[in-house]
């Protein structure tokens, strides 16, 4: 089979697509013929030797969909969409030691087919196109422990996420308005505000604009109850200025950095719950389907690359210019 595959560290130019042995399944493994994968930013980290425990030569992507072509027989022929969280262990509120993400060190989604865990896969929603059940699962399931397990949004909350045009902020924005909240967006586009405010979002505001924390203080009444934040750096501190007291702060990446000297006399005087969350259980991952389903939500896809431009994708991603998830397909 055709797949990505990243012998060192560097630049886009280094996923290159090269033959690899057809996977075969063992015991409570299936295949899955993949119809589309998406990108996430994890990929780019690994690919530019951003992120730890490095392990080479790898496919990378933990996001697919496909059908399921070998392997356990109940799953024989199905639809299927993947959840990249694997291993997540007994205790919901954490990982356990052997807990990881597909697509590196174990084989990834940049492929023509995967050999995983049955227990791994979903049945695709019926309606939805391969791109999007591609788009939905690791951005999706971190947007929704986000929102849903660390936040507990609730209806008439005002909830305030960071960043919008990613696809965790994205999935974030729907789930909390399914909940009933009132969504706000930030953005340092003006056009990826607009975008959210049409696809309902409440407003935004662009955080290169002067006294942007006052502005979204004054549109949400005091400040949000809630802010899901992907940012970190410069912004924490922000989000702590604009979070109403006794409000709810969610951190699930750190795209400018580390905080440097956090105001915790913030923190506490406002009684601030500051909560940090990455991907999700199995549990949730059925959860987050089950409300997509029902909600009537669908994730947005900005654009499909064939697989053999998987560099042209991450040169893309890198360009941040993106409004919902970046797929390879060649479907």
């Amino acid at each position: 089979m055709r797949a990505v595959v990243l012998h060192e560290v560097g630049g886009p130019e280094n996923l290159r697509v090269e033959n690899v042995p057809d996977p075969v399944p063992m015991p409570g493994e299936v295949v899955v013929r993949l119809r589309a994968a998406a990108l996430n930013h994890r990929d780019v980290w690994i690919r530019k030797g951003q992120y730890a425990g490095i392990v080479l030569p790898a496919i990378l992507g933990s996001d697919g969909a496909g059908e399921v072509i070998a392997g356990d027989a109940a799953w024989l022929g199905r639809d299927v969409a993947i959840n990249a969280s694997i291993d997540w262990g007994d205790d919901p509120r954490c990982f356990g030691n052997k807990f990881r993400i597909l697509g590196m060190p174990d084989a990834g989604t940049y492929a023509e087919c995967i050999k995983i865990p049955s227990a791994q896969v979903h049945p695709k929603p019926g309606s939805w196109t391969w791109h999007e059940a591609a788009a939905l699962p690791l951005a999706g399931l971190t947007a929704y422990r986000a929102v849903v397990t660390r936040a507990q949004v609730q209806a008439g909350e005002s909830v305030v996420v960071t960043g919008i045009g990613g696809g965790v902020s994205q999935f974030a924005m729907q789930i909390a308005k399914a909940r009933g909240a009132r969504v706000f967006v930030t953005s340092g586009s003006d056009d990826k505000i607009a975008r959210a405010v049409q696809l309902g979002a409440t407003a935004g505001v662009n955080y290169k604009s002067d006294g942007w924390v006052k502005q979204l203080a004054s549109l949400t009444g005091g400040g949000p109850e809630v802010i899901i934040d992907s940012v970190g750096g410069p912004t924490m501190n922000s989000a702590v200025e604009l979070c109403r007291p006794g409000g709810r702060i969610v951190t699930y990446g750190a795209t400018t950095g580390t905080t440097q000297n956090l105001e915790v006399r913030r923190v506490f005087w406002k009684q601030l719950s500051l909560l940090g969350t990455t991907m999700g259980t199995p549990g949730e991952f059925a959860e987050m389907l089950a409300l997509y389903t029902s909600a009537g939500l669908r994730p947005v896809v900005d654009r499909v690359f064939p697989l053999a431009e998987a560099a042209a994708a991450h040169r893309h991603m890198e360009q941040a210019g993106q409004f919902g998830k970046i797929v390879l397909s060649d479907s």
